[in-house]
């Protein structure tokens, strides 16, 4: 029997890139709402507990609220992709590969990670937990995302003649992805974060530098590549690279939409200086493949059914 699913807020990019990926999946029968059903409360309180699976597509108070229509009793089982239930008590963090694929699997209710928080706590989570860094540095994370993360406005902003090429904010700090990376990274503080947008549609790049010589009681970068590589084998979605480093990573205007996520561990010649770099797709892993994924663990489903691996 195919699994019901509902998309609340399927007419957001973030809703139109999950039902993409689930478009002739004969595992799942989707719920619709048309326009005209789509804000009305009772309509959407009906479709909520009818799904197996909500997947909440929505601002954070929205999300909170349509949590608050569903029944307990109906069974229905959450992906909330907003922020509004990240670090919160009950819900289990949608990051398979940090939490462990069964606590996803088993969850009433799942937290999908933010775009940036994926690249930083893929980069980081497993480098404390190892000892290798430490938990009460203050870390800093410069990262650049493509324009489709900002939702609609942004994207018409962008695509609008005399668009901006490059957008640098969160300036008054705050913001509200440094929560989850505190947490999940099991940090003592919240790091310092420098987002920006480019005029591009889609991709993603976090970079964390790390001068090792002022930290002391870090790893070396091969210690530390290892312990990635070691933490992510048998991956199908996270890759760690090695060999010799690239002298760029780019992210093209109209790159191929994917739900890859990319590591780099680059050092100087001495060891003294380190950054950390991931690449990713902010619609992919960062938001609709994510969602999938964990989709797919909850219906007992191979966990890359669907997913778009560039890697494959």
């Amino acid at each position: 029997m195919a699994h019901k699913v509902f998309i609340d807020g399927a007419a957001g990019t973030t809703g139109l890139e999950i039902a993409e990926r689930l478009s002739g999946r004969s595992e799942f029968t989707l719920i619709t709402l048309d326009d005209a059903q789509r804000k009305n409360m009772a309509a959407r309180r009906e479709a909520l507990n009818e799904a197996d699976v909500a997947i909440l597509c929505l601002p954070d108070e929205a999300a909170i609220e349509a949590v608050a229509l569903i029944d307990p009793a109906s069974g229905t089982r959450v992906i909330d992709a907003s922020s509004a239930h990240r670090t919160a008590p009950g819900w289990c963090y949608g990051f398979p590969e940090l939490v462990g694929r069964e606590q996803v699997a088993n969850a009433q209710r799942v937290s999908n990670p933010g775009c940036y928080p994926t690249g930083f706590l893929a980069l980081v989570a497993p480098l404390v937990r190892a000892g290798l860094l430490p938990a009460d540095w203050p870390y800093t994370v410069n990262a650049v995302s493509g324009y489709s993360g900002g939702g609609k406005a942004l994207i018409e902003r962008f695509e609008a003649e005399g668009a901006p090429a490059f957008r640098a904010y969160g300036l008054q700090m705050g913001h509200k992805h440094l929560p989850e990376m505190k947490v999940h990274a099991g940090l003592a503080h919240a790091p310092v974060f420098s987002p920006s947008v480019i005029d591009a549609f889609r991709g993603m790049i976090v970079d964390v530098p790390l001068p090792l010589s002022a930290i002391g009681s870090a790893g070396s970068p091969n210690e530390l590549r290892d312990v990635l590589t070691a933490f992510y084998a048998g991956s199908p979605i996270v890759r760690v690279h090695h060999g010799e480093a690239p002298s760029e990573i780019l992210l093209p205007p109209h790159a191929t939409p994917h739900d890859d996520l990319e590591l780099w561990v680059f050092g100087n010649g001495d060891g003294s200086q380190l950054r950390l770099v991931a690449r990713l797709d902010n619609l992919g892993k960062g938001a609709s493949g994510a969602a999938v994924q964990s989709l797919n663990l909850l219906c007992g489903l191979p966990e890359t059914a669907g997913l778009r691996l560039l890697t494959a």
